[in-house]
C-alpha cells in the first residue's frame, strides 16, 4: 500500500494511555478518526467496537492490533487495508517462562515444593534432551537461541519447511507424529487458527515418551483437554506445563489444578510489566514506519489469519 507520511493516527478506545504517549513519541499527532488514516487499537478484547469505527471510517488504511493473538479480531481483518498485530513483540519473556517451565517439570522441581516431606530422586535434563517445538514464529527462534547452552537435538514443526538457525530439523505439519514420537520435550508455540485447535489429543499423546513433558505458551485450545486430562491422570506422559487453557481462566475445581504432574501458569508468560515497554516500542517503531512509508513489522495475513 501506498503511504504519503500522514502524521494523523487515532488511538482507540483508550486515547489517554501508555499506548497513546508511544504514538506522540513516534512524532505523530493524535487525532479523532474521521481525520486520521490509521488507527492503533488498545483493547485486545473489543474486536467490534474495532469493526464499528471501521465501517463508519471505511477510509482507514492501517490497523494496528496490540497483541500477537488476533483470534479475536480474525471475523474482520480482511484485505482492504493493511493490518499489524504484536507479532514477535513477546517472544522473549516467553521464551524465558518456556525454560522456566520445562526445568520445573522435567527436574520436577514444582512437585518437590509442593511436597511436604523429604522425597526421592526424581527428574531427568534439559541438557541434551531432544525437542519438538511446534510453531516457527518469533517465541520458536527465541527459544532456539535460548536452548543453545543445552546442547538440545531440537525439530521444528511449522507450515514452511524452512531452515531456522539452531533447529537439527525443520518438518511440515503432516510429519507432526513423527516429531512427536521420541521427544523428551514438547512445546507449542504457534498461532490458534481453525487448523491448529484441537492439534494435540488422545492419539498425539499416545506417540509421545512416558517421561516426556508438554509445555503450551500458545493457546489452550490448541490441546482437547480432556485428552490431555486422561494422558497426565493414566501417566501416558510425563507432565503438562500449561500457561494457557481451555478453558481460560481455567475454573476452581477443575481435574487439571489437583494433577501432581501438572503444572499450571496463569496466562503470565507475558506480564503488563514486560509487555507494556517492548509493545511501546514496537508501536513507535511502527508509527515511524508508516509516516515515512517504510515497510511495518508485525503484518498479519488476512488469509493465514496470523
Amino acid at each position: 500500500m501506498e503511504r504519503t507520511g500522514n502524521r494523523a493516527i487515532c488511538v482507540a478506545p483508550d486515547s489517554n494511555g501508555w499506548i497513546a504517549d508511544a504514538v506522540r513519541e513516534a512524532g505523530a499527532s493524535i487525532v479523532d478518526p474521521g481525520e486520521a488514516s490509521a488507527v492503533v487499537w488498545t483493547d485486545a478484547r473489543d474486536a467490534q467496537g474495532l469493526a464499528q469505527l471501521l465501517a463508519t471510517h471505511s477510509h482507514i488504511e492501517w490497523v494496528q492490533v496490540p497483541f500477537a493473538g488476533i483470534e479475536n479480531f480474525v471475523s474482520i481483518i480482511d484485505d482492504s487495508r493493511t493490518w499489524t498485530c504484536g507479532k514477535g513483540v513477546y517472544a522473549e519473556p516467553v521464551g524465558e517462562h518456556v525454560i522456566g517451565l520445562a526445568l520445573a517439570g522435567m527436574r520436577n522441581i514444582a512437585d518437590y515444593s509442593r511436597a511436604e516431606k523429604w522425597t526421592g530422586p526424581r527428574g531427568f535434563n534439559l541438557l541434551g534432551a531432544r525437542v519438538t517445538v511446534v510453531g516457527g514464529g518469533g517465541i520458536t527462534e527465541t527459544l532456539l537461541r535460548l536452548l543453545a547452552p543445552f546442547n538440545c537435538r531440537v525439530t521444528v514443526v511449522r507450515k514452511r519447511v524452512e531452515h531456522l538457525e539452531g533447529a537439527h530439523e525443520v518438518v511440515d505439519v503432516d510429519h507432526l507424529v513423527d516429531a512427536l514420537t521420541g521427544a523428551d520435550l514438547v512445546v507449542l508455540a504457534l498461532s490458534l487458527t481453525p487448523e491448529t485447535e484441537g492439534l494435540i489429543g488422545r492419539s498425539e499423546f499416545e506417540v509421545m515418551e512416558p517421561h516426556a513433558w508438554i509445555v503450551n505458551v500458545a493457546r489452550g485450545k490448541h490441546i482437547v483437554t480432556d485428552d490431555l486430562v486422561w494422558a497426565l491422570s493414566n501417566k501416558v506422559i510425563g507432565g503438562a506445563a500449561l500457561d494457557v487453557t481451555d478453558p481460560e481462566p481455567l475454573p476452581e475445581g477443575h481435574p487439571l489444578w489437583s494433577l501432581p504432574n501438572c503444572i499450571i501458569t496463569p496466562h503470565v508468560g507475558n506480564t503488563p510489566e514486560m509487555a507494556i515497554p517492548l509493545l511501546s516500542q514496537r508501536v513507535r517503531e511502527n508509527v515511524g514506519r508508516y509516516m515515512n512509508a517504510e515497510p511495518l513489522i508485525g503484518l498479519v495475513d488476512a488469509h493465514l489469519g496470523y
